[in-house]
């Protein structure tokens, strides 16, 4: 990336300066417990665009989104991995949106009945499907953990209720639509986290990435059963090794084995083509990468 200036580095992507517009670079990096570890995962970064790309296509009559190209203005030695993006003033808010019960909010459920300040029906299991999709939003750390808010929690960090309102909406239409899709292709998303920016007009644009492994919770339909954890395509596989070490959970974060590397690429490299019901191989050609 010689030549262009680093904006932002986060623990996968990289935002570098366009000029008018901006290049979101998604590396092989892989963090658990927010720490990132030494190992990449071969591909990752592809999976995650071309995967964000798909989901973008579909729910573009929902709201807009901040792709611009994946190839124009594109440097090629970061084709298939990287997206020309609009600049967009983002909302300080992680928008995550929950159709099954499970992970953190497994636990706040567990210990208080509700999710977000949203009360739940007594007597739910781990990954159950909730009666109807729950916005579950947080906020976004600088450092550490983000923090599960209620929605006028949100409406305070956006500053506007009609925003708020049309985020929260939009958010839970969108996964909708992508748990929809998914459903059909034997996938369940069980939750996503989605985010979302203004552009110079003031209308709301969907960003950074889209209903990725990285960023959702998607299990294999087949086999599913609540009262218990699912195996699924996303980074909980290198989560549950890691957990498994002894490790403390604080930096420096362990070395990935090879065949955890190996067998995580494969769950990456399965979840795009039967999400998306093409050969990884295809993104990768579209985008002469």
């Amino acid at each position: 990336m010689a030549g262009l200036t680093l904006l932002a580095r986060g623990k996968v992507r990289e935002l570098y300066d366009l000029g008018d517009d901006l290049l979101m670079v998604a590396s092989d990096r892989i963090s658990t417990y927010d720490v990132v570890h030494p190992t990449p995962i071969p591909d990752k970064g592809k999976v995650l665009t071309g995967m964000s790309a798909f989901w973008f296509d579909l729910t573009n009559d929902l709201v807009d989104h901040h792709v611009l190209s994946y190839s124009d203005g594109v440097p090629e030695d970061v084709r298939g991995r990287a997206v020309r993006v609009r600049r967009l003033k983002m909302l300080p808010v992680e928008c995550v949106v929950r159709g099954y019960i499970t992970g953190s909010g497994w636990k706040d459920y567990q210990a208080t009945g509700a999710v977000s300040g949203l009360e739940l029906p007594a007597g739910l299991q781990e990954s159950e499907q909730l009666p109807e999709p729950l916005y579950t939003p947080s906020t976004k750390a600088e450092v550490g953990h983000d923090e599960a808010i209620d929605f006028e929690r949100t409406v305070e960090l956006i500053g506007d209720r009609v925003l708020a309102e049309r985020v929260r909406d939009v958010s839970i239409a969108v996964y909708q639509r992508v748990a929809d899709h998914a459903r059909e292709h034997g996938v369940i998303l069980a939750d996503t986290k989605l985010e979302f920016g203004l552009d110079p007009d003031g209308a709301l644009v969907l960003g950074d990435e889209v209903c990725t492994p990285d960023s959702s919770r998607f299990w294999p339909a087949d086999g599913y059963a609540p009262g218990r954890g699912q195996p699924s395509f996303d980074k909980q596989y290198v989560r549950d090794w890691a957990a498994g070490t002894g490790w403390d959970k604080t930096p420096p974060a362990p070395a990935i084995p090879d065949e955890v590397v190996a067998r995580t690429r494969e769950l990456y490299v399965e979840a795009y083509e039967r999400l998306t019901g093409e050969p990884f191989e295809a993104w990768l050609e579209r985008t002469r990468a």
